[in-house]
């Protein structure tokens, strides 16, 4: 049985200036955590927009396994500053995921995902809280709470610790590993913390100007990598 889940084939994205992602290939498994670095403006965003397919490749492809259709991609943003008004409860703002979109109008197996994904995501005593007050994790616990409702074969987290404290990008990263070890759905990580990388994930992606390196995450070199806030 073929276990994997995506795989990259000589992706290269041309802009005005310049091209990145170099002609990479890498395979991806299901049920591994990957964690995707490297310095500002050397493709990854870009790669995660090709793997969502909002983007196309100047060069190379993305193939999913079995097809594209049949993998369902869960996707985390970075965080966004929800206004302390903002009028939806947790629980409402988590069902947006669904089609009828508001509690109220769920089918009964709708609102069974609903909770269990409130309470994988440890926000069942939030449920009814209203978003705009929660703290920064909880806030972001939500957005993958809508990630997690329909029940991905993958997850993507674009940089959804960024902006975060310390305590609570831990607390996100190891939430994430425990479903991740508990359902088996793969997770792929954008993120400039290393430690954390190196905590949590089982492969890295290190993007670099002129090339890319893949592998378990044991063998990444931290003085090889540099970190920053602004990305491509």
């Amino acid at each position: 049985m073929n276990d994997l889940i995506l795989a990259t084939h000589e992706l290269q994205e041309q802009f005005t200036e310049k091209s990145v992602l170099n002609n990479l290939s890498f395979e991806l498994y299901r049920g591994r955590f990957l964690s995707i670095v490297g310095e500002n403006g050397v493709g990854k965003t870009t790669l995660i927009r090709i793997i969502l397919g909002q983007l196309k490749p100047t060069r190379g492809s993305v193939e999913f396994f079995p097809n594209r259709k049949a993998v369902k991609i869960g996707y985390v943003p970075q965080f966004r500053n929800i206004d302390d008004e903002y009028p939806l409860s947790v629980k409402n703002f988590v069902a947006l995921s669904f089609a009828h979109s508001v509690v109220p109008w769920l089918q009964p197996a709708e609102r069974k995902r609903l909770d269990a994904v409130l309470d994988e995501t440890e926000l069942t005593k939030l449920q009814n809280e209203p978003l705009g007050r929660a703290s920064g994790g909880e806030k972001q616990r939500a957005y993958l709470a809508q990630a997690l409702a329909l029940a991905p074969d993958l997850l993507i987290l674009d940089e959804s610790t960024a902006s975060l404290d310390p305590i609570a990008k831990e607390q996100l990263l190891r939430l994430v590993r425990k479903l991740n070890q508990q359902t088996g759905v793969t997770v792929i990580s954008v993120t400039h913390d290393i430690p954390l990388a190196q905590q949590f994930s089982d492969d890295y992606l290190l993007l670099q100007p002129n090339g890319y390196q893949f592998g378990p995450i044991k063998q990444l070199q931290v003085s090889e990598y540099q970190g920053g806030e602004q990305h491509v």
